[in-house]
């Protein structure tokens, strides 16, 4: 038996459908050291799926006398910079399995706590029609881990959370999605997420379907752990 499709699938964007946090850390690292600070690999896993304001205060705390929209602006700037000359860093599969719920038909939703206008950037680089909806970490008025990021995508989709997909690879982001009621497949990347409560866990999206997908929907909705 097939399995339904979903109504749509919901896309964070930084270490899940891209590569990008080795760009922030890479941005973050001399920022901190301008002003005399050290700042860790360590640290920048810390910083993990936070919204940005969040992160900025946390590197105020690391000794960066900025102010936190002057840091948001900083960091956004460094990685699109990073883009630009370096392409688009595709996770792996990420790229294969987006198109081919574009080819389906499928509406798909772009959620990330980076600033919209850098979500634009990537999905401007990307060489098919890839996203109905991007909603950006400046969108919204309370960041993930609450659902509202999630909620608003869904909202502007037109569509049940409970029918969707939601692909996440950090704690907060995989929170995010489970409270906004998605079907919530974590895909670890820099951050384990064993006890955070996805759906499922994928190792990788690389040789993942159409199919795979539809079928973890159906089995969520029928209270199946993945």
């Amino acid at each position: 038996m097939i399995s339904p499709l979903p109504a749509a699938v919901l896309w964070d964007m930084d270490g899940t459908l891209v590569d990008t946090e080795p760009y922030w850390m890479a941005a973050e690292t001399p920022l901190v050291e301008r002003f005399g600070g050290t700042w860790t690999h360590d640290d920048g896993l810390g910083m993990v799926g936070l919204g940005l304001e969040d992160a900025a205060r946390i590197l105020q705390g690391a000794g960066v006398r900025m102010e936190v929209d002057e840091i948001v602006a900083h960091l956004t700037e460094e990685v699109m910079r990073q883009l630009r000359e370096e392409g688009v860093p595709f996770r792996p599969g990420a790229r294969e399995l987006l198109r081919d719920l574009r080819d389906a038909g499928i509406p798909t939703a772009l959620v990330t706590m980076s600033m919209s206008r850098m979500a634009r950037v990537i999905t401007d680089l990307i060489d098919f029609d890839a996203f109905d909806v991007v909603i950006g970490g400046d969108d919204v008025a309370r960041p993930k881990p609450h659902p509202d990021p999630y909620l608003q995508a869904c909202e502007a989709l037109g569509v049940d959370p409970a029918d969707t997909v939601a692909f996440e690879d950090s704690i907060t982001g995989t929170r995010s999605a489970i409270a906004a009621g998605t079907a919530t497949v974590g895909i670890p990347h820099m951050v384990p997420l064993d006890e955070v409560g996805a759906h499922v866990l994928w190792p990788t999206l690389e040789g993942r379907t159409v199919a795979d997908v539809a079928d973890l929907l159906a089995q969520v909705r029928q209270g199946v752990r993945a």
